[in-house]
């Protein structure tokens, strides 16, 4: 095996972070099984000072619409970052104790 990053997508679920320096896209698996593999994503906006992030959406996607979404953000420049904030619960716990 060699010491090079893949350019695949990794075929168990992993988050990950993508930013411009302005905004932020997470991306969390928040259901993973055999049939099913949605993808949470989440929108924020850096703020100064360090204070908290402005989170401005989340969605569900499928694993294939967080792959596009990723691939297209990536080719507009964003890069890879470190986690920015705490992630809420995901939306499917969150409906599950609604």
């Amino acid at each position: 095996m060699s010491g090079r990053a893949s350019n695949r997508p990794p075929l168990s679920p992993k988050e990950a972070w993508l930013s411009d320096g302005r905004q932020v896209l997470h991306f969390r698996p928040s259901r993973w099984d055999r049939w099913s593999q949605p993808v949470e994503m989440t929108f924020g906006g850096v703020m100064a000072d360090g204070e908290p992030p402005l989170l401005k959406r989340r969605r569900e996607l499928s694993r294939e619409e967080a792959l596009k979404l990723w691939a297209t953000k990536r080719q507009q420049g964003r890069q890879p970052c470190p986690p920015r904030w705490r992630p809420p619960a995901p939306l499917s716990q969150r409906w599950a104790e609604s």
